[in-house]
């Protein structure tokens, strides 16, 4: 007999406007142990402060469109009109392979995408305190432009009437408060996964079954 397919991963989408502290939420859930996380490729320019394979795997765009036309990718989407983002399959296979739950940082577009292809998957959206807050945090990072802030914040408008799209929303207005809650949602998400229901009925079995 062969051996059984291992049971597909939890997953775990988190998306948020830029600014509202999702990279550092996502931390937060990789501290729990089991996790994985899924390196989105980009063809962006690496910022100064970005190491790649950490967060990014850049790419240039014909790399990135052999890979769209291999069907490598879980979702993929063009930001802006510039640079395009996405999510190579092979880390859900890797998190299927090695028992592991699989973390995602991906925005609207790419998490609309994820839902359809994989409907069990549990998604978090980050909401900054106010849009003025927001504002104040993009600015203080200095990385960006007046034009560039302003379409910062036109796209998180945008974003942000997508909220009700997601399974759980954390308003991350205490950072504290904020990383436990997202844990706990990882955490309550594990005990109804695909992953925990085959270990169930192990144990249900064991028993004699019902």
């Amino acid at each position: 007999m062969s051996e059984p397919r291992p049971a597909d991963p939890l997953v775990l989408i988190v998306s948020g406007p830029s600014g509202s502290g999702k990279s550092t939420l996502v931390e937060k859930i990789l501290e729990l142990p089991g996790t994985l996380f899924s390196i989105s490729c980009t063809t962006r320019p690496p910022r100064s402060t970005e190491v790649p394979g950490k967060w990014y795997d850049f790419v240039s765009e014909p790399e990135f469109d052999r890979m769209v036309a291999q069907g490598e990718f879980l979702e993929h989407a063009r930001v802006f009109g510039k640079h395009s983002y996405g999510t190579p399959k092979k880390w859900f296979e890797e998190a299927r392979v090695r028992g592991l739950d699989l973390v995602l940082e991906i925005d609207v577009q790419g998490a609309e995408q994820v839902k359809q292809k994989l409907p069990q998957a549990v998604a978090i959206f980050i909401l900054p305190p106010s849009r003025q807050e927001l504002e104040k945090r993009i600015r203080a990072r200095g990385l960006d432009s007046e034009e560039a802030i302003a379409r910062r914040l036109e796209r998180a408008r945008q974003e942000i009437q997508r909220f009700r799209e997601y399974d759980f929303i954390v308003v991350n207005d205490d950072l504290e408060r904020a990383g436990r809650e997202i844990q706990a949602i990882a955490t309550a998400a594990r005990a109804r996964s695909a992953r925990n229901a085959v270990r169930i009925r192990a144990i249900v079995d064991s028993f004699g079954g019902t």
